[in-house]
């Protein structure tokens, strides 16, 4: 399943606010959060104070919630989000990307826009019945959630750190 650009890029940022609160804790001050907005593409209103730092980090369990729900459970969480934020979906074109949905005003709170985007994002995942592209991480001690969008469904890892754990300890115990 190829989802559209605005839909992976919202799966990709929500991952990411979620595992940030992995330890350790990589959304702890304004440059980092910063990052996130750069990495993710976000437009419209940033306020760059502790508020809204403090606001996208309660943000995160909610999220966790949602990306490890099982379908039911999923769209219940998904309608509340866009409920909450008000969601009118429009089209818009802006900076490199072509047409793509945003469900809020731009003015919108950050946390609100992340937690609506995300919700418009699951609802692709929902209706195509994609909820096995999430998970949280195979490594023992790990948490993390992953997304896998390859074609062959191959991801288990969070990351190269989990992986290459893993390969490690795979490759000691033959060698026992």
């Amino acid at each position: 399943m190829v989802f559209a650009h605005d839909t992976a890029l919202s799966l990709r940022a929500a991952v990411a606010l979620v595992n940030s609160a992995e330890p350790p804790d990589t959304l702890t001050s304004m440059t980092e959060l910063d990052a996130f907005w750069d990495e993710f593409g976000y437009t419209g209103r940033h306020d760059h104070d502790d508020a809204e730092l403090d606001a996208v980090r309660r943000l995160r369990p909610r999220l966790r919630t949602l990306l490890t729900a099982e379908r039911d459970d999923a769209v219940g969480i998904v309608n509340d989000l866009l409920a909450e934020a008000g969601a009118v979906p429009r089209l818009v074109r802006h900076d490199r990307f072509d047409w793509h949905l945003h469900v809020v005003d731009p003015e919108t709170p950050l946390d609100e826009r992340i937690a609506a985007e995300t919700a418009m994002a699951m609802i692709d995942v929902i209706r195509a019945d994609e909820l096995s592209r999430l998970g949280v991480c195979a490594q023992d001690d790990c948490a993390s959630i992953v997304l896998d969008l390859s074609r062959n469904r191959s991801k288990i890892f969070c990351g190269t750190t989990c992986s290459n754990r893993a390969a490690v300890a795979a490759y000691r115990a033959r060698n026992r």
